[in-house]
């Protein structure tokens, strides 16, 4: 197992830094809570994953749902990176960040007919369609406009990927993609289409994976799929795997690198290697995941009967894994780090009792006023975030260096309500 990069989050004289900035400096200037990204890591997430495809023809398409801020999206466009999306406000998002449309997948069970004219108009690479009413109404938009619609079928290979059940899209039992069984028919007849080109198919398994086997597994089913449809007349030139691959959440998971993944995939593309097979792959977390931390004040702190609870300023709206998935983030004051610890829950001031970030979790006793920092939240955190209880989301800062920049300011009250109208 290849070593963890080491974290751009590090101890410096007992005071935790984002690269070369104090995180409390940050706090200080900006307030909290506040999300920290490193620059640097989401570099060398983005160009090892890269490299580790390296050798096969290959577009790496991150996976916008992920992190969608513009600052972010933008250091991942400059890298020369393409996206995935699920919506046209995330194609919005890529073109606005300087993102190149032509390195689009656009992946998603419900597009609308005004986002598949859109996406068309902007010139996206393809289409991952995901059902066969999905199929001919696409059909249709593209003659509508005098085009073709590049496609790409993603298939559910019904392969466990060993996830929370949320996350997991590559059962026959989720609502994702059309089943093996159909494709290949479906596949011949949308040849046909005079509004269509297909060009590929696809899969996405689902989140969170930390072992190799599940990707190989499904590869090896879309392998064997192409290769029915060459015999069918149907020549495919794209294969699009998905994303999917883990990080450290800090509980002692062994997660595969990205050049270990590479090595499974690469073994597991070779009956294609002859064919001139274009492999897609949609990473997300893996990209940013690391990359990004929550930084929260401790306002108060209390006891009862059975718990001593930790009360911050962020809130459940502001980081919603833990709540919706009981997902585990690691946790560090950010001052002052070997002190004795006690258990406590972690808790966010939102009237719900899912409003928690860690319960029952072993950290040094914190003072009030003191700085936590919540790590592993460069995915899926603000990319997430809501206004309930009425709380503006909060802003988000990059920093490179010894230096760093609101990339997103903390929304105010009226930004809040702005377009609300009384009746």
């Amino acid at each position: 197992m290849t070593p963890t990069p080491e974290s751009p989050f590090q101890y410096k004289s007992d005071e935790l830094h984002c690269e070369g900035v104090p995180l409390a400096k940050i706090a200080a200037e900006v307030g909290t809570p506040v999300y920290v990204y490193s620059r640097s890591e989401l570099e060398r997430a983005y160009k090892s994953f890269d490299a580790a495809l390296e050798g096969m023809p290959h577009k790496v398409c991150y996976a916008v749902k992920a992190n969608s801020t513009l600052g972010v999206l933008a250091v991942l466009a400059k890298l020369g990176a393409g996206a995935d999306i699920v919506s046209y406000g995330e194609l919005f998002r890529w073109q606005k960040a300087g993102g190149d449309p032509g390195k689009v997948v656009f992946s998603g069970v419900g597009k609308t007919e005004s986002e598949m004219k859109a996406a068309l108009a902007a010139g996206i690479h393809a289409f991952n369609v995901e059902s066969e009413e999905e199929l001919y109404v696409l059909d249709q938009v593209a003659q509508s406009m005098k085009l073709r619609a590049r496609v790409s079928l993603r298939v559910n290979p019904d392969v466990d990927a060993g996830t929370h059940p949320y996350i997991s899209t590559g059962l026959k039992t989720n609502k994702f993609g059309i089943t093996m069984e159909e494709c290949r028919e479906l596949a011949r007849r949308a040849s046909k289409l005079p509004g269509l080109e297909i060009i590929g198919v696809d899969c996405h398994i689902g989140s969170q994976l930390i072992k190799t086997a599940p990707f190989a597994d499904a590869i090896a089913r879309l392998v064997a799929l192409i290769t029915d449809l060459r015999s069918d007349g149907v020549h495919l030139t794209h294969i699009d795997i998905g994303g999917g691959l883990g990080i450290d959440y800090g509980k002692g998971d062994v997660v595969p690198s990205p050049a270990e993944y590479g090595a499974a995939v690469r073994d597991a593309l070779a009956p294609l290697a002859a064919l001139g097979v274009t492999l897609v792959t949609e990473p997300g977390r893996v990209l940013v995941g690391a990359a990004g931390a929550l930084v929260t004040t401790v306002l108060f702190r209390k006891r009862n009967e059975a718990k001593h609870f930790t009360i911050v300023d962020a809130a459940m709206n502001d980081l919603m894994r833990p709540a919706l998935y009981g997902s585990f983030h690691p946790m560090k004051p950010v001052a002052q780090p070997g002190r004795p610890d006690i258990v406590t829950d972690v808790v966010g001031p939102i009237c719900e009792t899912g409003d928690f970030f860690a319960r029952d979790r072993n950290l040094p006793e914190l003072a009030q006023g003191e700085l936590l920092w919540i790590g592993a939240a460069g995915a899926y955190g603000a990319a997430m975030a809501s206004n309930y209880n009425t709380r503006p989301r909060v802003p988000e800062v990059l920093v490179s260096g010894s230096t760093y920049t609101v990339i997103k300011p903390r929304e105010t009250y009226e930004q809040l309500i702005a377009g609300e109208r009384l009746a």
